[in-house]
């Protein structure tokens, strides 16, 4: 008879695998939600802004706890960096993001967000913060991995092949997007493409921000508040219309509070620990759990159906992502040593790791 004792050790021991577990049940909700409140024509800069308002509140308490004392540690060069930091993360980011997933679907969009890594990793290798360390086993698995990467996202990109239809088609004629949306592929990828390399550059600027200001919590909540601000302006010059503002007792609010409370605060806590117990590589090695479960669900229920290009690319950037979290594993930076809690908040990412993924 398995003991008491012997549950709490394993369920100890379990703590970093049920963390990212629920990770990606969480991101995978929060992008099947995004894909329906956006497809009924859901404004994306008030999305941000309703969004990182909720952030921004969930984030605090943890800032005032753990982080007391340090606002004083602000100056104008780390507001410079706070600004950079939400404009290129999450106002671009993840804007972009938003209006890619618009285009194409939520499983195609996610797969392009294991690009991140990889390109990162060619920013960084350009600016001289990474070597690339060809004579080397990992070296060659990071190169080999990143080449795969690009073959699949060439793949899902120039061929499409057969569709494949995963459940009957009366589940089809119910899809939560109410009518069929048709996809524009071209725009999408490119939208896609934009949000990528503005992901890559946030994870450099992250690295300068944190390097200033070494306050991930205050430095999150911070950047909320920023791109509150950022999306608040753009999203005024694009659309001035109340009804694109108003927040109504629908998916829209569940959304806003899913994504803040759950994607940003619990999944920046379930993150943290992980990386503690486990290392920085841990948590992205659990990013393409939550691709294979949001194709499942948006054939389930957005009556999406997935080709044979998409699986073949899907495949591709997957092995790809793994050969080159395998290489980037151990792999010592090439700069100057990081204060611990930078390397925390770009590893967790799965870069060097959400967005908010996003």
């Amino acid at each position: 008879m398995i003991s008491m004792g012997t549950i709490g050790k394993w369920l100890e021991e379990s703590k970093p695998l049920l963390g990212m577990l629920l990770v990606q049940l969480i991101m995978t909700g929060l992008q099947i939600l995004s894909r329906v409140i956006l497809s009924r024509g859901t404004f994306v800069f008030s999305l941000l802004m309703y969004r990182h308002i909720v952030a921004a509140a969930c984030i605090l308490p943890f800032a005032l706890y753990f982080e007391r004392g340090c606002l004083k540690k602000l100056s104008l060069m780390v507001w410079i960096w706070l600004f950079l930091s939400a404009l290129s993360g999450i106002t671009l980011g993840m804007g972009l993001f938003y209006y890619g997933m618009r285009a194409t679907n939520a499983t195609f969009a996610t797969d392009f967000l294991n690009l991140i890594p990889v390109v990162t990793f060619v920013f960084s290798a350009i600016l001289g913060m990474e070597k690339l360390d060809l004579r080397t086993k990992k070296g060659k698995m990071k190169v080999l991995g990143a080449i795969l990467c690009v073959a699949g996202a060439a793949t899902i990109s120039l061929y499409k092949g057969k569709s494949l239809h995963l459940f009957h088609q009366n589940f089809h004629k119910k899809s939560l997007l109410g009518k069929k949306v048709e996809p524009h592929w071209t725009t999408g990828i490119c939208v896609l493409a934009g949000s990528v390399f503005a992901y890559a550059c946030w994870f450099i600027v992250q690295v300068k921000l944190l390097t200033v200001f070494p306050y991930k919590y205050w430095a999150t909540m911070f950047t909320c508040l920023m791109v509150c601000a950022q999306a608040a302006v753009i999203g005024v010059c694009i659309d001035r219309r109340k009804a694109s503002w108003v927040l109504g007792w629908n998916l829209e609010l569940i959304t806003v509070l899913y994504s803040g409370v759950l994607a940003s605060a619990v999944s920046f806590c379930l993150i943290s620990m992980a990386i503690r117990m486990r290392g920085p590589t841990y948590p992205p090695m659990f990013n393409p759990l939550a691709l294979i479960f949001i194709a499942i669900l948006e054939a389930l229920f957005l009556g999406e159906d997935l080709s044979v290009g998409s699986l073949l690319g899907m495949f591709l950037i997957i092995v790809g992502l793994y050969a080159f979290l395998w290489g980037k594993r151990s792999t010592k930076p090439s700069s100057q040593p990081l204060p611990e809690i930078v390397n925390e908040e770009i590893d967790k990412n799965g870069s060097t790791v959400e967005t908010p993924r996003t």
